[in-house]
């Protein structure tokens, strides 16, 4: 089966810096695009950053300057590395892929992580 697993949450100040991982395991054709959600209090799931198989990738303007998304494909690996972190980006951030698999759908298929939370005190 394919799994995502996220790590690198947990409590900072604001100001500070967190590098959350996903690493995706399991039978595997192909991955498209990687990226990264994330779910705040009381408020909807929102696109964080995206990043193509290509290394093209695209960041929500509110992250902007200081979110990265970067990608391993060789590891199956995406990463983000979040600075000047603020007390709005707390939440819930969860990996998310769209991945091939042997007998699986031809396009691909969206996958998800459990997610990891990230909490930025001021």
């Amino acid at each position: 089966q394919v799994q995502l697993v996220e790590s690198g949450g947990g409590l900072v100040q604001a100001g500070g810096s967190l590098r959350l991982s996903c690493s995706v395991s399991g039978r595997i054709l192909s991955i498209n695009y990687m990226g990264w959600y994330r779910q705040a209090p009381g408020k909807q799931s929102e696109v964080v950053p995206v990043i193509s198989s290509g290394g093209r990738a695209n960041v929500a303007d509110s992250v902007k300057g200081r979110f990265t998304i970067s990608r391993d494909n060789a590891k199956n690996t995406v990463y983000l590395q979040m600075n000047a972190l603020k007390p709005e980006d707390t939440g819930v951030y969860y990996c998310n892929a769209d991945i091939r698999t042997p007998g699986g759908l031809l396009y691909g298929m969206t996958y998800w992580g459990k997610g990891t939370l990230v909490t930025v005190s001021s």
